[in-house]
């Protein structure tokens, strides 16, 4: 067993943790990220990869509340910003795809949705178009008639999810960051006025712990003593045969959890938040027919034109969600250098967090408040206090 001391210990590494990770390390810090087993192998490694800068659809399937799409606008529209100059920062490509995409609309409440949500994405910079159900026919052939309107932003697209968090790795190492793998942490105890956290290969002694572990952010917390209401599942992903192009740019759904694409395999990607079986954070969460059917119906009324591709494979992948369907992100108030880093739509915000946990960490001013998103209005108890 080592041990040794760390300006930060980052405890996840996913596109989140791996993120964060580099942001602190560039930024001249001593910094350790420990996973419980190899980078990229759960929610950020079985994700679409989509970057949602329209707003996203309200609620996916079995979602319990709405999200607040209008508050998450502006944050959408930073992270076209930082997503565009990504892998010139990293020094290496991350497979980025920025093919523009619409989101659509077949009932008259949901155009009012549509309309409502180019307003916002207006007003934050997002060039949002809003089209008829014709117009976004003539731009995305494979759309059906039920479709009576859209809108299209050019700035959607998609990056490469085995791409991106080992880009961000390998930038860290260069910075002098540390990765220790295969390294479930079982204990985060107070000492002074910083921790140690004890993992299965090492012990860190640091002044700021940043969980950014996914869905099993509430299992860290809890081992700092910090009991944090959050409510992780699994959604699952379709993909079909290679085929020829037929769909350029991205489409989701504003009023349901849908969301499709064709990568440059050739291969349709469908996803849109359909939930599987059940959770199942010791293995491998079970793959819900009843999904797959939902999502494949879906796909069928709304993009006709992709019609007679088979499915080649489904796969179900763990997530970090929260009761009222929003991100987590700050230092909890009432213990010192603690922090929590996850929630909705993480892979397209995690540049946007990972800068926001960085600039807190050290001193800096914040391009945009995430007070919003604090995890204090997650925390049931404590016991520890400042």
């Amino acid at each position: 067993m080592s041990a040794r001391t760390a300006d930060a210990v980052v405890i996840g590494g996913g596109v989140l943790g791996a993120a964060i990770l580099f942001e602190l390390a560039s930024r001249g810090l001593d910094v350790v990220l420990l996973e419980r087993g190899l980078p990229n192998r759960q929610g950020s490694g079985t994700t679409a990869g989509n970057l949602h800068i329209q707003a996203i659809h309200a609620e996916r399937p079995d979602q319990g509340v709405p999200v607040d799409t209008e508050q998450l606008v502006p944050f959408q529209a930073e992270a076209h910003r930082l997503w565009d100059g990504l892998g010139e920062r990293l020094g290496t490509p991350v497979d980025v795809a920025v093919k523009g995409g619409l989101t659509v609309a077949e009932t008259e409440g949901q155009l009012t949705l549509l309309r409502e949500k180019a307003v916002w994405e207006r007003r934050a910079g997002i060039p949002t178009e809003v089209l008829t159900g014709l117009e976004a026919r003539q731009l995305v052939p494979a759309l059906g008639t039920s479709v009576i309107g859209a809108t299209w932003c050019s700035w959607d697209g998609w990056a490469n999810n085995l791409v991106v968090t080992p880009a961000y790795l390998a930038a860290a190492r260069r910075a002098g960051a540390a990765v220790v793998v295969n390294s479930p942490v079982h204990a985060i105890e107070r000492s002074g006025d910083g921790w140690t956290v004890r993992s299965a290969t090492t012990d860190v002694s640091t002044p700021v712990v940043i969980d950014a572990a996914g869905p099993w952010l509430d299992r860290v917390a809890r081992m700092a003593g910090i009991e944090l209401d959050l409510a992780p599942l699994a959604i699952q992903m379709l993909e079909t045969v290679r085929a020829e192009p037929r769909l350029e740019h991205l489409v989701q759904h504003i009023g349901e959890g849908l969301s499709v694409k064709q990568v440059a395999t050739g291969s349709v990607v469908i996803g849109g938040g359909w939930p599987a079986q059940r959770l199942d954070l010791e293995g491998v969460s079970p793959v819900s027919q009843a999904s797959v059917d939902g999502n494949v119906e879906q796909v069928r009324r709304v993009l006709p034109g992709l019609s007679g591709l088979r499915l080649t494979r489904a796969w179900a992948g763990p997530l970090a969600a929260t009761p009222d369907e929003m991100p987590v992100v700050g230092r909890v108030s009432d213990v010192p250098g603690f922090h929590v880093v996850g929630g909705t739509y993480a892979f397209t915000f995690s540049p946007v967090w990972a800068r926001a946990v960085a600039d807190d960490v050290t001193g800096s001013t914040a391009v945009l408040d995430v007070g919003a998103f604090s995890p204090d209005r997650l925390l049931t108890h404590t016991t520890i206090g400042g």
